[in-house]
């Protein structure tokens, strides 16, 4: 998982150090040396992720890091800060100004790149749907209000012994969280399946076990998804809070628990997850008409292309355009009606045979265009040859019609900073390879399909 990780430390040796670092694990690097030039870069070059210094002359990083997250451009980065300070007090007062989580120096490589990791994935949640609001303002429709500061009424599940759960709910308390307290793993999970929660904290057992099964369960599990978890360990677990955020934890809190530092990671949390929450229930409602095909319920062909925008601004992306064989004699023997209803099959078929973080789009017609991103050669090839398989592998039932149809797909595979235009471009043409090849197969772009739209 690539990035841009903007270092902000004002001794020459610190930034050396890191930018080395980081890319040997191949991160898009940017360097600064105070508050006032890491907030250009910030505005200038967008990055994913900020490593920042907290001793620093003039602008400190507290003033530097509230000074970011008081900005609607910037307020989305997350924002790690970098310090030889292990004052509790210290903490609290960056995660108050806004920080995502602190690392102490010397950094540790490990956990350096296991916090970059999962504060990516968060990010990347964050910015599609970003990407959405954007596209609500374009069409016309208002962006939701930021929520409400204060965590009053939200809702925690705390998994952990009585001696560890007393000081968590105790802390939760002063803030008017609801707790819901349990023991045991199951009995979290079968919470958590049937109920909405803001935060969960898991307190580590000695080996892990059912608790980070139960970390990596959230995950995989859609209802769960997007429920923030918070791992509480002991100094000594420090390889199973590695394991954790691999896992899919989104931050850590040491025991025995300091009260306000505690209440200030839940704090963030839980403002994430309620600012998301609003950018799901009033996006969905704005823009449901304006970004979907009627027809299909698929994504529609403006969405796809800004999509597609995005991702080859910052990396990686692959795309698949999908063609039905021989579709019109389906609509002149049987029926538009029955061509309807195909391609609404069609599309069902497409969806599920995608990742949550693939966008499939009716592109036009009897054609769509799948987007993946960051997805390799291999791996592009695989969900093609799957996508042809899901739509021509069972005959489709239409009522009591019974259809056959095949498809026939061509892929591009296309680095950062590529057109989109041409991209597209190169995987139609990889389409029109494969259906004059006798239809129903894959063909991936060459050299020469990526040609810049209106060359010879």
């Amino acid at each position: 998982m690539t990035a841009r990780i903007l270092v902000v430390d004002d001794i020459t040796a610190n930034l050396r150090l890191l930018e080395a670092k980081l890319q040997g694990e191949y991160y898009e690097v940017a360097l600064a040396q105070s508050g006032a030039e890491a907030l250009r870069q910030a505005a200038s070059w967008s990055p994913d992720i900020i490593l920042l210094d907290v001793m620093m002359p003039g602008m400190d990083g507290y003033e530097t890091c509230r000074h970011l997250k008081a900005s609607p451009e910037l307020l989305h980065i997350p924002v790690v800060m970098v310090t030889a300070l292990t004052d509790a007090t210290e903490r609290v007062r960056g995660l108050e100004a806004g920080a995502d989580d602190f690392l102490s120096k010397p950094v540790d490589d490990a956990t350096l790149f296991a916090r970059l990791r999962a504060l990516m994935r968060v990010k990347q949640v964050q910015d599609a749907w970003r990407l959405r609001a954007d596209t609500a303002r374009e069409l016309g429709f208002e962006a939701p209000a930021a929520p409400d500061q204060g965590i009053a009424g939200a809702r925690a599940l705390v998994l952990g012994s009585e001696e560890e759960a007393a000081p968590i709910v105790a802390a939760f308390r002063q803030d008017g969280v609801i707790i819901d307290h349990v023991r045991e793993a199951d009995q979290a999970w079968t919470l958590l399946s049937a109920d909405v929660f803001d935060l969960c904290v898991l307190c580590l057992p000695e080996e892990g076990g059912d608790t980070l099964r139960l970390a990596s369960r959230l995950r995989a599990q859609a209802s769960t998804r997007d429920v923030p978890v918070l791992l509480a360990a002991r100094a000594s677990q420090k390889a199973l809070v590695l394991r954790g955020f691999d896992l899919g934890a989104n931050d850590h809190v040491l025991m025995p628990v300091d009260p306000n530092e505690l209440r200030a990671r839940a704090r963030n949390q839980i403002r994430r997850k309620r600012y998301q929450d609003r950018l799901r229930a009033e996006l969905d409602r704005s823009l449901e008409m304006a970004v979907t095909d009627p027809l299909t319920g698929l994504r529609n062909r403006r969405y796809v292309r800004r999509h597609l925008d995005g991702l080859l601004r910052g990396g990686e992306a692959s795309v698949l355009m999908v063609g039905l064989d021989r579709f019109k004699p389906i609509n002149d023997t049987h029926g538009h009606n029955v061509g309807d209803a195909a391609l609404r099959e069609v599309a069902s078929r497409l969806r599920a045979s995608l990742r949550a973080s693939d966008v499939v789009a009716r592109w036009g017609g009897e054609e769509f265009l799948v987007v993946l991103a960051g997805a390799p050669a291999e791996y592009t090839a695989l969900v093609a040859e799957r996508l042809r398989d899901s739509v021509g592998g069972t005959p489709m039932q239409l009522g009591t019609l019974t259809l056959t149809a095949t498809c026939s797909v061509g892929g591009a595979v296309a680095p950062a900073g590529s057109n989109t235009d041409t991209v597209i471009g190169a995987a139609d043409a990889a389409l029109y390879r494969a259906k004059a090849g006798g239809r129903n197969c894959v063909r991936m772009a060459e050299a020469a399909e990526f040609q810049p739209v209106g060359a010879a």
